[in-house]
């Protein structure tokens, strides 16, 4: 945990910096996407319809390499413009990228969001991974994003996704130029976006029950990290294929449903989109390519409408 809080300061200087100089700098809202695998993304390119197929205009994006807890410390990535491939399967070794044949909600997120402010640049940072829990008990394979869990051994030793947020947000707040047009640019905290909780609630239903909690510490964690307390955040409802011979594939299901509804409900900067329980799904996982093209968009329309203040 004290590692963590040095690079969490570290990056609050580095966000200060950021801001120095607006009366010459380009100024991006900035958001951050984050969760598990329905944040990473598993709609098909080629189901992409003509207007979404080649890169969004005016919105620029650093997609963390997606890396396992109990390995050293990652968060390589690079300022480029938004286009399609930022899915399941991205990678980044923090020079260039290698895009996958899947996207996400980022492309129909940012256009919505340019189309509700079109004068305002847009940059997104994301970082996710597929199978992440909050709650320790929930691991799995896959990985937490509590920041005391401590697995591993040697160089990965106690490294979890939480350093690895931490680090893939550093990277991206102390890159001066993002656009790289010569003159150092500004980015202003406009919004969290949350897609997560499935893995939570697989195990137990007393891990459900800490979601609600473990959710809300996680959000002041990330919020603190932008510098901005009542930072708006949106939370993506968790919803249930039914593809499984007992007819659920998270058991515990509706108790971190009812956990989200319950955060959103106390905290007055928050939102909850519930499109999901109308979406088809591509395996009992994930959401077809339909879906993350509307979710993308109930995202954008959820967040500007969140109270600012």
């Amino acid at each position: 945990m004290l590692r963590s809080v040095c690079l969490a300061l570290t990056l609050f200087s580095s966000l200060l910096l950021l801001n120095i100089d607006r009366a010459t700098a380009k100024t991006y809202r900035v958001y951050f996407l984050g969760g598990q695998s329905n944040m990473d993304g598993y709609g098909y390119v080629k189901d992409l319809p003509k207007d979404l197929s080649d890169q969004v205009s005016g919105v620029m994006i650093f997609h963390a390499n997606p890396a396992p807890d109990a390995v050293p410390v990652d968060g390589r990535g690079i300022w480029a413009p938004l286009k399609p491939g930022h899915g399941a399967g991205f990678k980044s070794d923090g020079t260039s990228n290698t895009y996958s044949n899947r996207f996400g909600v980022e492309l129909t997120f940012a256009r919505k969001i340019k189309e509700l402010a079109p004068d305002e640049p847009v940059a997104l940072i994301k970082i996710s991974r597929g199978g992440t829990s909050i709650a320790i008990d929930a691991a799995g394979k896959f990985g937490c994003w509590d920041p005391d869990f401590n697995s591993g051994t040697g160089a990965g030793q106690g490294i979890n996704q939480y350093d690895h947020f931490l680090a893939g947000m550093k990277r991206a707040l102390q890159t001066r130029d993002i656009d790289q047009d010569g003159e150092p640019d500004t980015l202003v905290p406009a919004g969290i976006v949350w897609m997560q909780g499935e893995s939570d609630a697989a195990y137990t239903e007393e891990i459900a029950k800490q979601y609600e909690a473990n959710l809300k510490r996680l959000m002041d964690l990330i919020r603190a990290t932008l510098l901005t307390d009542d930072l708006p955040v949106v939370i993506g409802r968790i919803s249930d294929s039914g593809d499984n011979p007992e007819g659920k594939v998270w058991n515990y299901g509706e108790i971190v449903r009812d956990a989200q509804a319950s955060f959103v409900k106390k905290d007055r900067h928050a939102a909850l989109v519930t499109s999901t329980d109308g979406y088809g799904y591509s395996d009992r996982w994930h959401y077809n390519s339909a879906g993350y093209l509307d979710l993308g968009s109930k995202f954008a329309q959820a967040l500007w409408k969140a109270p600012q203040d």
